[in-house]
């Protein structure tokens, strides 16, 4: 593998697992990935973490850190996010009416549950996705519909000199992102929810059929912080080999 350079195009945390999250210019990563990324869930009647694998309307809430944008929050104690119904009313997390709010529009009684650690699917982790990768992706499925990077629910996405899918290739290397570096673990499998559109939560379902015929179901990769530091958009990125 080459070396590769390029920039950060996008900053992407996700303050609940499974609602919409916010693009923010800078954060700041550790050893439990950016911060406050993935903090708060949602969970069911019985104790288990709801996604948008059970409940895809999920999607069309969005959480934020009002309190805290960008580099202001701090990674080992998040504050509690804001969440925005899809009727546009802004609800606190500690607000006593949103899990009846929540619950009449997913269907399903839930509970909130906080976690600063975050609770990625792969724990302690950073998703990387690639804009190459994205934009084949999208011509390859025939360029009519957009193909949004927020249904891969990246953490950092990052425009490099190398052809698209190089990523695949990127396992035991490094990236570094402006005081940040990351130790490349393996590509992403991906589930069924980069079928939902992120606003609306409609179905494609032929997205998923071609990458898994195309790619193996594989889009971006999964990275872990080994010096902690400030990402900025815009900062230079560099790729090394293992």
């Amino acid at each position: 593998m080459a070396v590769a350079v390029g920039r950060l195009l996008a900053i992407h945390r996700w303050p609940v697992k499974s609602l919409g999250g916010e693009r923010v210019a800078a954060a700041r990563l550790d050893g439990r990935g950016l911060g406050g990324d993935r903090a708060h869930v949602l969970v069911d009647d019985g104790g288990r973490t709801l996604t948008a694998r059970q409940a895809p309307t999920m999607l069309r809430w969005r959480a934020a850190y009002p309190a805290a944008p960008g580099a202001a929050l701090d990674p080992a104690a998040p504050p509690l996010p804001v969440l925005t119904a899809p009727d546009g009313r802004d609800w606190g997390w500690q607000d006593a009416g949103l899990p009846g709010a929540l619950a009449a529009d997913l269907g399903r009684p839930v509970r909130l549950h906080r976690d600063p650690a975050g609770r990625q699917d792969r724990p302690r982790t950073v998703l990387v996705t690639v804009e190459a990768t994205r934009a084949a992706l999208e011509a390859e499925l025939g360029g009519g519909v957009p193909l949004d990077v927020r249904r891969f629910r990246p953490n950092l996405h990052v425009a490099l000199d190398a052809p698209a899918f190089a990523e695949e290739g990127w396992t035991g290397g490094r990236l570094v992102a402006g005081g940040v570096e990351l130790e490349l673990l393996d590509p992403c499998v991906r589930c069924v929810v980069p079928t939902r559109d992120p606003d609306t939560a409609r179905r494609w379902p032929e997205l998923l059929r071609h990458l898994t015929a195309r790619h193996g179901k594989r889009f971006g990769i999964n990275a872990r912080v080994v010096a902690a530091g400030l990402a900025e958009e815009g900062a230079a990125v560099t790729v090394r080999p293992a």
